[in-house]
Parts: C-alpha cells; sequence; structure tokens
C-alpha cells in the first residue's frame, strides 16, 4: 500500500491552487492542493498504525506554524513542474527533516523545496507557455498551519487521509 505525507492548506489557497491546477496538473482529481512532507512510500496495513504513532509524536512536538506563499516558480530544467513557492521557515523545514529522517533509509532525491504543485506533465512548449504568462502573478497569501496527514493511496489512484496529526496538541488515539 502506498503511504505519503502532507499538508493540506485552507480551502481560500486550495481554491486558488485549483483555479490553475483544473487546467495543468493531470493529477487535479487524485488528491487536493498540498504540499508534500514525505513522498509516496510502501508499508503495510500493520505497518501504517506504526508510522501513525511516530507521527503523532512529531506532531505533539511541533507547534503551529506560518505558511506564506508570494509567487510562481518552476522545477525546469529538472522537470516541467510549476508551483505556488511556499517560503520555507524553520518550523516547516524541520518537520519534513524529521519526518524524513524517522521513516528514510536512504537520502532525499531532492533538495526540500516547500511548494504546492499547479502543473505538471507538460511538454516543453506548454511549460514555457504556461510558466511564461505565470511568473510574474503576484501571489500574497499567508494561513497558520495547525496540522498534517497520513494519506493512502486507493486503487483508482487516488488519495485519501488515513490519519491527521494536530500539532502541539495531545491527542486521543
Amino acid at each position: 500500500m502506498k503511504f505519503g505525507v502532507v499538508i493540506f492548506p485552507s480551502k481560500k489557497l486550495q481554491d486558488l491552487v485549483n483555479s490553475y491546477r483544473k487546467r495543468y496538473d493531470p493529477h487535479y482529481s487524485l488528491i487536493p492542493p498540498h504540499l508534500t512532507l514525505k513522498n509516496s512510500f510502501e508499508a503495510t496495513e500493520e505497518d501504517a498504525k506504526d508510522v501513525a504513532n511516530k507521527l503523532l509524536q512529531i506532531a505533539q512536538n511541533t507547534h503551529p506554524f506560518s505558511l506564506k506563499t508570494s509567487k510562481i516558480s518552476s522545477f525546469q530544467p529538472v522537470n516541467n513542474v510549476i508551483y505556488f513557492k511556499v517560503d520555507p521557515t524553520e518550523e516547516l523545514t524541520n518537520l519534513h527533516s524529521e519526518i524524513n529522517q524517522t521513516f528514510s533509509d536512504s537520502p532525499l532525491e531532492y533538495a526540500f523545496v516547500p511548494h504546492i504543485t499547479i502543473g505538471q506533465k507538460l511538454s516543453n512548449d506548454e511549460h514555457s507557455d504556461v510558466f511564461g504568462s505565470l511568473r510574474m502573478t503576484k501571489i500574497d497569501h499567508e494561513e497558520t498551519i495547525d496540522r498534517f496527514h497520513l494519506l493512502y493511496q486507493l486503487e483508482n489512484g487516488s488519495w485519501t487521509v488515513y490519519e491527521t496529526f494536530r500539532l502541539g496538541k495531545e491527542q486521543e488515539k
């Protein structure tokens, strides 16, 4: 079974992101707009309980933090992904680092660049056109993040929440 760990932003930011994703992201219908904390990984249903317990510990030791996005950027030439750039904060970077150190036995494929994807799997020409028209767009959004989510992938390829973890608060198990 595939699992992943993400932050879902507020409905306001999700609506803005989706206004782009429905045109430029083929994964639009599979998962809501999100910031990935841990890329997809394989685990059994039994492993998932252990993963959830470890994530609960991390959440309890992490305080809510600010998520701010102010511009549209791209990962080109590495790949043709267009995204809302999320300003890295110490809290966000530490949360990402702690989750990945807890669950990874190999180094990360890419450096952590906090972002919310708005377009992917674009041809080079499409990417150039779309990014060219969006890159000067000013985004001015800030919100407080107080939770993250462990997701699992369904057989149809869509993702759904397995468990939600509130930051800095005791949870009943």
